[in-house]
């Protein structure tokens, strides 16, 4: 267990670089520079020509990736924001824990809607419950997140003037975003629960609980269910990635000041150290992630964690 996750670390590092020549390669294509963007158009050629070469914009390609990718591997250093000349990652991780609350409050509420209305779906098929939570998922699931946002901003801010649409100055402030990023996913977890259920309790040793006379109650939320989430776990964790990255529109519609918006206006203004520091983040949370969901397979399934065990002691 402790080599393969000893393995999966390693293999951080070339995704990672992968990761950063592909956006820094994007942002090296986009027009302009950064000393336009930042001077306005009405500066000089040579002041624009002189912050450029201060920032080393004005290097090769190749040299500039090599520097940046130096300073990330061997100092740890994410380079400074063109635009304000602030450590990049004292920005970014100033911004991180509004999107991760955010985020993580999204699938939270995903979890707990889609999960158990699944479970419900799959148990009574084709019945009057399984019809309306099945069209409700699949209406949710065809709309945007930033219409379903703007909706929601419209008729709770607006309207009835229950909650605030915009900033995170209390918990409210959080409803409408966590609700508008995670009503869709939550929408994908139930169709998800719902189909990996139907096919879990069609297995033999469901039939055969239930020839013991185990209760019914015991064989869908003991037996049924706890086979049935190895691939909605996956799922669950792929979704958390993208609630991530998700929350970039969300934050910008809700005028939020998280990790979304610094991406947003950093793209803008072609601060490529802070979309590369962001990005890289975001890159390195996802891949913490998909090895925790890795790592819980061990725990919920003996089968897995058995060959996590076999593997080891034939290496030994």
């Amino acid at each position: 267990m402790y080599q393969y996750i000893i393995k999966r670390l390693l293999l951080t590092i070339p995704i990672l670089l992968g990761v950063a020549f592909i956006v820094f390669t994007i942002m090296a294509l986009t027009p302009g520079d950064p000393a336009t963007l930042i001077l306005g158009m009405e500066a000089t050629h040579d002041a624009i020509a002189q912050l450029n070469h201060e920032l080393g914009y004005d290097r090769p390609f190749f040299v500039r990736f090599y520097n940046y990718v130096y300073n990330l591997v061997f100092k740890l250093d994410l380079g400074k924001s063109y635009r304000t000349s602030a450590a990049v990652s004292k920005d970014v991780f100033s911004k991180l824990p509004v999107t991760t609350l955010i985020a993580f409050n999204a699938m939270l509420m995903a979890s707990a809607l889609g999960i158990p209305l699944g479970v419900l779906s799959a148990v009574k098929q084709y019945s009057l419950l399984d019809t309306i939570s099945t069209t409700v998922a699949l209406l949710l699931a065809a709309i945007p997140t930033f219409w379903l946002g703007m909706m929601m901003m419209y008729y709770f801010s607006l309207v009835l003037g229950l909650l605030p649409s915009s900033g995170i100055g209390s918990l409210r402030h959080y409803i409408l975003p966590m609700v508008s990023l995670g009503l869709p996913y939550a929408a994908q977890q139930l169709r998800f629960t719902r189909s990996s259920m139907l096919e879990t309790i069609r297995q033999d040793y469901i039939r055969t609980a239930r020839a013991k006379g185990a209760k019914e109650r015991t064989i869908i939320w003991m037996h049924a269910l706890k086979n049935a989430l190895l691939p909605v776990i996956t799922v669950t964790g792929i979704n958390f990635g993208g609630l991530i990255g998700g929350a970039v529109v969300t934050e910008t519609l809700f005028s939020i000041p998280g990790l979304g918006s610094l991406i947003i206006n950093a793209i803008r203004m072609k601060d490529v150290p802070v979309v590369m520091g962001s990005t890289i983040l975001l890159a390195a949370i996802f891949y913490m992630i998909m090895l925790i969901v890795d790592l819980l397979y061990a725990f919920i399934d003996p089968r897995i964690k058995s060959k996590y065990q076999s593997k080891r002691n034939k290496l030994a």
